[in-house]
């Protein structure tokens, strides 16, 4: 039996549940990842198209499609953060694994686009760890 999680954005104007049931989990280094997140890369779960259930908010949530290309992003209009989306194909939801509320039973399968991944990510991997801000 799998764990329900839920997740939402950071200023609390939409919450959803899914069920732990992800297909894949990677990390994406490529540049239109980096941009979307602000980060050095995408931290992507993929389920079933119907693993959501939106407990509020949906109205809050805005989605970019690149007109060109195949990418997309959903976001909460309020906060900016990121939020579950079907792909573009049709054939996954996706799940920013930094919506969620706690952690899915699936860890990272694979880092994809690595030859994308910033010098500064790659040091910054090696560099000290703290438990909050550097005093």
């Amino acid at each position: 039996m799998n764990n329900t999680i839920t997740g939402g954005c950071v200023c609390g104007a939409v919450q959803f549940s899914v069920q732990d049931e992800f297909i894949h989990f990677f990390l994406c280094h490529c540049e239109q990842c980096r941009k979307m997140t602000g980060s050095a890369h995408a931290s992507n779960l993929f389920t079933r198209i119907d693993n959501i259930q939106w407990l509020k908010g949906e109205s809050s949530v805005r989605r970019y499609d690149h007109p060109t290309r195949t990418f997309s992003q959903a976001f909460c209009l309020h906060c900016g953060s990121g939020l579950p989306f079907v792909s573009k194909s049709g054939k996954a939801l996706i799940v920013p694994a930094g919506s969620l509320d706690s952690e899915p039973a699936k860890t990272p399968e694979a880092q994809i686009f690595c030859a994308e991944q910033t010098e500064w990510h790659k040091a910054g991997m090696q560099s000290p760890k703290f438990r909050g801000f550097v005093e």
